[in-house]
């Protein structure tokens, strides 16, 4: 579910299947020839540094069909090479995560397609955590936890005493659990949001949907 638009998976580098996707655009025989040996070249020194790729030369699908079913796939880089292409010594690449597409030189594109992986991974970690971010809130008192819970949603971070029985209330009454404690809360004295005795750290609440 974090991990996709509406238009399919968007899909981490380090988790993906494949990493890279070369499509090829031909016509006749021997352009697929010229296309085939300069792939060969690319898959060969992405994979001396642990790439997972797919060619898909295969003749029973369009160029088109091909980038949409990669695209639904979320495999985070197509890189399309044509007979046009070879000619002016470049490729298109289109990155998975922000559809952004780029000619690039095929001298060190292997390079730039690795620079590329690390660069969609940072860029997916990092908007997961400035959204994860965006929909954690803050309360201190059991208004602000109700009136929170009803209009913004989301994660809310708030002092607990610690008791299986407060959390079953706080579930009756709200239908909020604790979603996780975290892993590097920090301490803080604060009082509990339902009963007000004493508690040390946050946690997070949230509904299930």
């Amino acid at each position: 579910m974090a991990h996709s638009d509406d238009d399919g998976l968007v899909l981490p580098p380090k988790i993906a299947p494949y990493q890279v996707v070369i499509v090829p655009i031909y016509k006749g025989e021997t352009q697929k020839a010229a296309i085939d040996a300069k792939a060969a070249e690319i898959i060969k020194q992405l994979k001396s540094h642990g790439v997972r790729m797919k060619y898909d030369d295969n003749d029973n699908s369009r160029p088109g069909w091909k980038f949409a079913e990669y695209e639904l796939k979320g495999v985070p880089v197509r890189l399309t090479l044509g007979a046009r292409d070879l000619e002016n010594n470049q490729a298109e690449i289109a990155r998975r995560d922000t559809k952004e597409k780029t000619s690039v030189s095929l001298d060190g594109i292997a390079d730039h397609i690795i620079t590329l992986l690390n660069d969609i991974h940072q860029n997916m970690f990092n908007k997961a955590r400035e959204y994860r971010q965006q929909h954690i809130t803050e309360v201190n008192s059991w208004i602000e936890f109700e009136n929170v819970l009803e209009q913004k949603g989301g994660f809310l971070s708030a002092h607990w005493d610690g008791t299986t029985e407060t959390e079953e209330i706080i579930k009756e009454r709200t239908k909020a659990t604790i979603r996780c404690i975290p892993v590097n809360n920090k301490p803080e004295n604060g009082r509990c949001i339902l009963t007000g005795k004493p508690s040390t750290q946050r946690v997070l609440f949230a509904r299930a949907y």
